[in-house]
């Protein structure tokens, strides 16, 4: 598979296939999971009919890169992405893996997104100016200062959990929601751990010239080892702004799917599936976007 190859979906005949997700295919290996990042991409919840040529390797060369750089602040369910070391069932597939997966402990997932935000943006800014609107600034217990403006940096990261909801949108909770779901002490070990693996990714990609604005982690249980799961700090799940760009009191730009965004943004959708086909050059601008990011914070 080159790198004008765009790989839709994975066909793993051998192995179940547990869920066919937004971007990734998961396949029960019995003791292990088998993660295959596709190219898929999608935009307002929907999986749009074009890929993104090479989205899926870079999801997974980001992902190995933090799982190894964070691995001195929380476990991870990382085993290898070696596809010779897979299981001999999966040789013949080697097209659809080599650079786009990785066996992973089975782990039992904690059902929430621990969002950890360093910069007001996105959900959480929407929710202040309708706070504002009706005379407050507290949004989910926090308490921000009036003067605060958009994509200002906050006094210290926050936690803010969301719901986790397969089917739709996310729903942001306060702490105490959270704890109630899942419980204290998981509540508290969810919190910690992000705040500390936000922390450790932040520092380092200012040294890079990324800001990491906010990003979304999930953590599960293997044999009682409390773990970081899924994806890790990549364009899909984090928001990152190019430091020497960055303006306070507007939106910023940012290494992701935004040309996508502003596409669609033009045109008569409904925003529910099916999703329109991009155009080649919009294709191109995000799969640049994607390269670049995990150029800026993984290579050299």
């Amino acid at each position: 598979m080159t790198d004008n190859d765009v790989l839709i979906s994975s066909d793993i005949k051998e192995y179940p296939l547990l869920v066919r997700g937004k971007i990734r295919d998961v396949y029960d290996l019995g003791d292990t999971l088998l993660f295959v990042a596709s190219d898929r991409i999608s935009a307002f919840d929907v999986v749009l009919p074009n890929g993104i040529p090479g989205k899926g390797a870079v999801l997974t060369a980001m992902s190995l890169f933090w799982f190894d750089f964070l691995k001195d602040v929380v476990d991870n369910h990382f085993l290898t992405a070696d596809v010779d070391a897979y299981p001999a069932p999966l040789r013949p597939y080697c097209d659809q893996l080599v650079g786009r997966s990785m066996l992973v402990r089975k782990a039992e997932r904690i059902d929430c997104e621990c969002i950890v935000r360093g910069y007001i943006s996105g959900s959480m800014w929407k929710e202040l100016i309708q706070a504002r609107a009706a005379g407050g600034n507290t949004v989910h217990g926090f308490e921000f200062s009036p003067e605060l403006k958009e994509s200002e940096k906050l006094p210290e990261p926050l936690f803010t959990p969301s719901t986790k909801n397969e089917g739709g949108h996310d729903e942001n909770i306060s702490y105490r929601q959270l704890v109630d779901l899942i419980g204290e002490k998981d509540a508290a070990l969810c919190r910690e751990k992000s705040l500390a693996v936000y922390g450790k990714a932040a520092d380092y990609s200012l040294t890079r010239g990324i800001i990491i604005a906010d990003t979304k982690f999930e953590f599960g249980f293997h044999k009682g080892r409390f773990l970081l799961i899924d994806e890790v700090l990549s364009p899909d799940s984090s928001r990152f702004w190019p430091m020497d760009r960055y303006q306070v009191g507007r939106g910023q730009p940012s290494f992701d799917k935004q040309p996508i965004r502003d596409y669609l943004a033009g045109l008569d959708w409904n925003r529910k599936p099916p999703g329109p086909a991009l155009p080649n050059e919009v294709v191109r601008a995000t799969a640049a976007r994607y390269r670049e990011a995990q150029r800026l914070l993984t290579e050299g």
